[in-house]
């Protein structure tokens, strides 16, 4: 059995894509259908722009070290731009959030009881994510829990963005909190690492394409999803 946190945690920031929602089940068919759209009918456009994004077209899935899955936006948008020949970042970045909007996501776990429970353990919550903002209040939305979080931010909501330690230590400081209360979950390395730096506990989970070998170094735990965060944190049901 994983061992509980050394330190009493006050609040939990989370990680959106891979953590809230399983990365694959949500973003593979999503980007298939984008590159499908950008390419208009033409396959070696779909081929150009796969490799650019590190999207393997056999298996529908990304690669482990597709810029996509840790990354903003707007990097995504540079590869997509790149697989097209040069088309305009800035114009596929805002076409990109749009249709990111509009996912239909898909929950790791049933978030509703779960961030319930969490806050009725008197817990704080937030989100920090390198999508956007807007994408991610969408998304939060979508499935009717953006009321749970005392705080949302993405790449864009001027703190920066993962790996740099900058948007957690905002998240604890707009919750008047010291990063050593805080636990990040996230199901990359960018989210571990971001943890560590600012001096938070870190919990890797496995609804991403990382496996464990690559979060137990960063992490103090791993878990499957982020449905046993409450048994790591000896939460009592109620």
């Amino acid at each position: 059995m994983t061992a509980a946190p050394q330190r009493r945690a006050a609040a939990v920031l989370f990680d959106k894509d891979g953590t809230l929602f399983d990365f694959t089940r949500t973003w593979s068919a999503w980007a298939l259908g984008v590159m499908d759209h950008l390419a208009q009918g033409d396959g070696l456009l779909v081929a150009a722009m796969a490799r650019e994004l590190r999207f393997d077209l056999d298996s529908r899935s990304f690669w482990k070290d597709s810029p996509v899955i840790a990354g903003t936006s707007r990097e995504a948008a540079e590869c997509l731009a790149r697989g097209l020949g040069g088309r305009d970042a800035a114009a596929l970045e805002s076409f990109l959030s749009e249709a990111a909007a509009r996912a239909p996501v898909v929950e790791a776990v049933p978030l509703a009881p779960l961030l319930d429970r969490l806050r009725g353990a008197g817990l704080r919550l937030g989100v920090m994510t390198n999508d956007n903002e807007a994408v991610a209040y969408a998304h939060l939305g979508q499935v009717g829990v953006a009321d749970r979080f005392d705080f949302v931010a993405g790449f864009d909501s001027g703190h920066g963005a993962k790996p740099s330690p900058e948007p957690l230590l905002a998240f604890a400081a707009a919750l008047d909190l010291s990063p050593a209360q805080v636990v990040m979950v996230g199901d990359s390395t960018h989210d571990l690492m971001a943890g560590r730096a600012a001096g938070m506990m870190t919990v890797g989970v496995l609804t991403g394409p990382a496996g464990a070998e690559e979060l137990r170094p960063l992490a103090d735990a791993v878990l499957p999803d982020i449905g046993h965060l409450p048994d790591w944190l000896r939460i009592v049901a109620t």
